[in-house]
């Protein structure tokens, strides 16, 4: 409840946002729901970027029914939607957009089946409209615009990088499974990748020829490689128990020649890809510099510029959330209840949201639970209260949400982090010596 009114902050907050829907989408305008497609849209074959002829046309036949003006609604569609987006905004239309699953489920309910065309479809979406079930999509600038495109190209070269170590660590231990024991975390060593690429060479290389050059030259080869990478000097242990790896007979050695040298190309492909990661988090964080949020964001202790960027590249301008909590619900991570009478459900996460969005601040609770001793006092408490006790991943789910809260905090604020505040203390206040 609110005020002694009835009426509770989130009703409040929910009819606001009906409000706003419905100076978008007002009694007065006609509604033209449109399916998109490739070169078929609805009763239209074309392509999107030839939609504006028809919505022309219906324009005029908006305006000789007596409708105020036109509102263009349709499914979030791969980059169609933007560009109809585009093409509504030229001509002075509104523009909303309904959920997939929404429109999913208000299939099905419409007939109680499972049927599926474009025109039923497109009245589905025109309906769900004037019920104000839609959203109004997030607006986008140019630099907003080009971070979220970084920000995907990253997801890519990660996902890609991923699938290269996974691949490699999968052959070598089918065929060389001592060269993985060699050091605690092989492909976070520089020193096991640098060595691992002077053994085998560009084509897989030779490890009897490499054993019998002897230890001294391996040595040498990998000094070398690691001055190059712009490091002063490797680990030697690695080195050595790599090199007492070359005699091992462990693994198929029918396959070890061919899948060493896949094993080489895929490194070479996996440097590569390291190459053209650091340079779009490069492009990442000068866009952050652009937007004058890097001591912001980075005053978050244990937050990086690169973690902050890459959450900023899927949520957009924090602005346009009206509470901390709504950036919480937009990536899925908001608890649900699930209340009936006396009975009291067990509390989960929705999980409903923008998945990328989610990864992208599970990933920043790694950095930020080690060296933020606010984030780390939470988990330690939360993991072993005596009651409500969580699990460490429920406990991380709980911090991931915690950093988008205080992110959204900082940016729209303008102020930096403060641990005090984030502990839900209060600023420390100076005290005035009182004059004798």
């Amino acid at each position: 409840m609110g005020n002694g009114s009835g009426v509770s902050r989130g009703d409040r907050k929910r009819n606001a946002r009906l409000a706003r829907l419905r100076v978008l989408v007002p009694t007065a305008n006609a509604i033209v729901g449109i399916d998109l497609a490739d070169s078929k849209q609805m009763t239209f074959r074309c392509r999107a970027w030839d939609l504006g002829t028809a919505l022309d046309w219906a324009g005029r036949q908006a305006s000789q029914q007596g409708f105020a003006g036109v509102t263009v609604a349709c499914e979030p569609t791969g980059h169609r939607w933007r560009v109809l987006w585009q093409l509504a905004a030229q001509r002075g239309m509104s523009f909303v957009c309904v959920q997939p699953m929404l429109m999913s489920w208000a299939r099905r309910s419409e007939d109680l089946t499972f049927d599926k065309t474009d025109e039923k479809d497109a009245v589905i979406i025109a309906r769900l409209a004037a019920q104000l079930r839609c959203y109004v999509p997030e607006p986008v600038d140019e630099t907003w615009g080009r971070l979220r495109h970084l920000g995907a190209r990253r997801e890519q070269l990660l996902v890609e990088s991923g699938s290269q170590v996974q691949q490699m660590r999968a052959l070598l231990e089918c065929v060389w499974p001592a060269a993985l024991g060699t050091a605690q975390q092989p492909f976070r060593s520089l020193t096991w990748t640098a060595a691992i690429g002077v053994v085998l060479g560009r084509d897989g290389g030779d490890l009897a020829r490499t054993r019998r050059l002897g230890l001294a030259r391996l040595e040498t080869a990998v000094r070398r490689e690691i001055t190059r990478r712009g490091r002063q000097r490797p680990c030697l242990r690695i080195v050595r128990a790599l090199f007492a790896a070359l005699s091992d007979p462990a693994g198929v050695t029918a396959h070890r020649p061919g899948a060493l040298e896949r094993v080489s190309l895929l490194l070479d492909d996996w440097r590569e890809t390291h190459r053209r990661l650091e340079d779009t988090e490069q492009r990442m964080t000068t866009i952050l510099d652009e937007l004058r949020l890097t001591g912001l964001v980075t005053s978050i202790t244990g937050l990086s510029a690169i973690g902050a960027a890459a959450i900023l590249a899927e949520t957009g301008d924090l602005h346009r959330f009206a509470t901390a909590r709504a950036l919480v619900k937009h990536a899925g991570l908001a608890p649900r209840e699930k209340l009936s009478g006396t009975f009291v459900g067990r509390t989960k996460l929705t999980g409903q949201g923008r998945p990328s969005l989610r990864l992208a601040a599970w990933r920043a609770v790694w950095g930020a639970q080690r060296a933020n001793p606010v984030f780390a006092a939470r988990f330690q408490h939360l993991t072993t209260r005596e009651t409500n006790k969580l699990t460490a991943t429920q406990a991380q789910a709980v911090i991931a949400a915690a950093i988008l809260r205080q992110l959204h905090a900082v940016v729209t604020t303008g102020q930096r982090w403060n641990a005090d505040i984030a502990t839900h203390g209060t600023k420390p206040t100076a005290v005035m010596p009182v004059a004798a």
